[in-house]
């Protein structure tokens, strides 16, 4: 079995669409930029898992390091009708730079044999990478074992229990429930791997991956 690293990716804007890499720099809080700012409301954070449109809008780093949603400065008003657009009048964007941003772990790793499982677009696993070359649900046993691509290092936690964010298609923004219901019919409730980082460095799509 030749693993590699096959996609990576990034989401500036907890809960937004994020941006797809050829590089990346990964320290131990997971990916340089990953889900630095996010959306809230007077009662907490808001996500796409009720806020469905908010997955309408995409976030990318700008060249200064900070966000950009759809080529506007996060900070903008323009940026901010937009969101108050898809996720109430009362919400507002808040610098979220600390661990605490990650619902579980800094890095969400899923594998192509998966996700050809899954049979549905990978964005709706919003993961950090993606291994390919992984045969079916191979990924049950990884938890435990350390992914190694070239000086970087990460260590397999556990499976990623899955929330509502999986039912809304990444480009239509319809919801289908039965994504969900199917996830945990056939999944056990879970897909893709919550993983910490034990070694920091640079990793790029097409890099050869060993499992340990």
């Amino acid at each position: 079995m030749t693993l590699t690293v096959g996609a990576l990716w990034r989401y500036p804007v907890k809960t937004l669409a994020g941006e797809r890499l050829d590089v990346a720099e990964i320290t131990p809080n997971g990916i340089v930029g990953d889900r630095v700012v996010h959306v809230r409301g007077p009662e907490g954070v808001r996500t796409s898992r009720r806020h469905h449109n908010l997955l309408g809008l995409h976030a990318v780093l700008g060249p200064d390091g900070e966000p950009l949603v759809d080529g506007d400065p996060w900070t903008s008003p323009t940026v901010l009708d937009r969101v108050r657009a898809a996720a109430g009048a009362d919400a507002t964007l808040a610098r979220y730079d600390g661990p605490e941003r990650f619902d579980v772990l800094p890095l969400l790793v899923a594998t192509d044999g998966a996700v050809g499982e899954f049979g549905r677009d990978v964005r709706r696993l919003r993961p950090n990478i993606v291994i390919d070359g992984v045969d079916g649900m191979d990924e049950i046993d990884w938890p435990g074992s350390e992914l190694r691509i070239g000086d970087v290092v990460i260590a397999i936690d556990s499976r990623r229990g899955r929330c509502p964010m999986t039912t809304v298609d990444p480009d239509t923004l319809q919801v289908d429930r039965d994504v969900l219901k199917d996830i945990i019919r056939r999944f056990d409730g879970k897909l893709a791997l919550n993983a910490a980082v034990v070694h920091p460095g640079v990793v790029r799509v097409g890099d050869a991956v060993e499992i340990v």
